[in-house]
């Protein structure tokens, strides 16, 4: 990370020459401009700038879709104002003389935070949090497939046919990891050089599929983190001539990618989930207790915004390293919710978020659930031992995008969590992405039907 000062002396020297100014969409896209440095110091540094406010409104083709009260066509689709937070101001190193700041997005009128905002959004439970005198740390884990072709081979052959980076499975093998080296090594360097620091890179249970960790941190810099790193690992993977692909589910016959969530609450500079009380081979406090019971509780209300897309449900398969079922157990990679650590590291997993979630939207809903169930004192199902895949009886997790809306729209949790604006906002977007699936004919359809029907 750099300071507006250092900024100051690399855009004097001419080593900075452009800045980045972002912000993410719903679907967790990185949007915004590229600024002159110059300008970018004289102006936007502290006046910001703007974007027109359709782009929370936007379809994956960036159509304007309409019912939306927020921006329409009758109000005529104004701005927003782009506000740099400059915690976030980074050398973007895998761009020539680059850096980037994302943004808050403020209401032009209310001179608030923008409400339906996914950055906005999970500052608002940050504000209910530290009510508490709480803060939170999370990492989140996010895997993807390598591919040989480029982005646009890719789209030219419609996504098929494409030449993965591995050709057997080669889970945690270091020789996999070492023919992408290449790639990986240099995306890893980008990252650490950009602020974002690096743990590991290992090879993953796919074909071609990778997984590379970064540091914990507090959660809104973690979300920015993720946000940064998603951006790095597609433009570096473009300018070398290749793609990587963050579906939660790339093909039928391959793992899905995730982006678990690990999360833990600290006070006074302490875990606060450590205690004394035992939860079969687990030690913890009430702290940890109700707010994984919270989570777990709350998962049917707030699934949308760890599974956004038709795609990340196709995931949930038994068997596949996904979770399908909603419980929890102690280092158990079968459970929705997996507790690891012990003393200062002892934190929840939850592995039902794939790797397309926006992680802002992901953090807000995880947090939210967990600090609900601490409010209301929510219990835990007992801790599970043994094949969680194998536990018909334990409710599961919704297991499309048309189930998860309704539990979500009508939740009034996700109401009182959020407010009903960002509730009907976010249920519409969700809506018009079943829609344009229900109206589209697959490869799937076209091949079972063509010929044999």
């Amino acid at each position: 990370m750099i300071t507006l000062e250092n900024l100051a002396v690399l855009v004097k020297e001419e080593r900075v020459e452009t800045i980045v100014v972002a912000f993410t969409d719903h679907y967790g896209r990185l949007l915004g401009k590229r600024v002159d440095a110059d300008y970018f110091m004289d102006s936007v540094v502290h006046d910001g700038t703007h974007g027109c406010n359709y782009l929370l409104t936007s379809d994956m083709e960036m159509n304007p879709v309409p019912g939306y009260t927020y921006a329409n066509w009758e109000l005529g689709y104004g701005d927003f104002h782009m506000v740099p937070d400059l915690s976030t101001l980074r050398l973007a190193d895998w761009l020539d003389k680059t850096a980037m700041v994302l943004c808050d997005l403020v209401d032009e009128k209310k001179h608030t935070l923008d409400a339906v905002a996914p950055r906005s959004i999970l500052k608002k439970q940050l504000e209910v949090l530290k009510q508490d005198d709480l803060s939170c740390f999370a990492a989140s884990e996010l895997e993807y497939y390598l591919l040989e072709d480029n982005y646009r081979q890719a789209f030219e052959k419609n996504y098929q046919g494409l030449k993965p980076a591995g050709y057997y499975l080669e889970d945690y093998h270091i020789m996999q990891g070492t023919r992408n080296e290449g790639y990986t090594a240099k995306v890893r360097r980008h990252l650490k050089k950009s602020g974002v620091p690096v743990e590991t890179s290992k090879g993953e249970w796919g074909l071609g599929q990778h997984e590379l960790n970064v540091r914990y941190a507090e959660v809104l810099p973690m979300a920015d983190n993720h946000i940064v790193y998603k951006q790095c690992l597609k433009e570096v993977a473009d300018a070398m001539g290749i793609s990587v692909t963050f579906m939660a589910k790339f093909a039928t016959d391959q793992a899905g990618s995730s982006s678990h969530i690990h999360m833990s609450l600290w006070k006074e500079g302490k875990n606060a989930f450590i205690g004394d009380q035992e939860f079969g081979p687990v030690k913890g406090s009430d702290i940890f207790r109700w707010f994984l019971g919270g989570w777990i509780k709350y998962v049917p209300d707030v699934m949308p915004f760890y599974a956004p897309t038709i795609n990340s449900y196709k995931r949930f398969v038994d068997g596949s390293w996904a979770p399908t079922r909603l419980a929890w157990s102690y280092d158990n990679r079968t459970a929705g919710f997996r507790v690891v650590g012990n003393g200062p590291s002892l934190r929840i997993e939850c592995r039902i978020p794939g790797a397309d979630c926006n992680p802002y939207l992901a953090f807000a809903a995880s947090l939210a659930s967990g600090l609900a169930g601490i409010r209301e004192q929510v219990e835990p199902p007992a801790i599970f031992e043994g094949d969680i895949y194998a536990a018909a009886h334990l409710p599961r997790v919704p297991y499309t995008l048309a189930e998860a809306i309704p539990l979500f729209e009508n939740s009034p949790f996700a109401k009182e969590a959020f407010g009903e604006e960002v509730v009907e906002h976010y249920a519409h977007f969700f809506k018009k992405e079943q829609q344009d699936y229900n109206q589209s004919v697959t490869d799937w359809e076209t091949k079972r039907y063509f010929e044999r029907i």
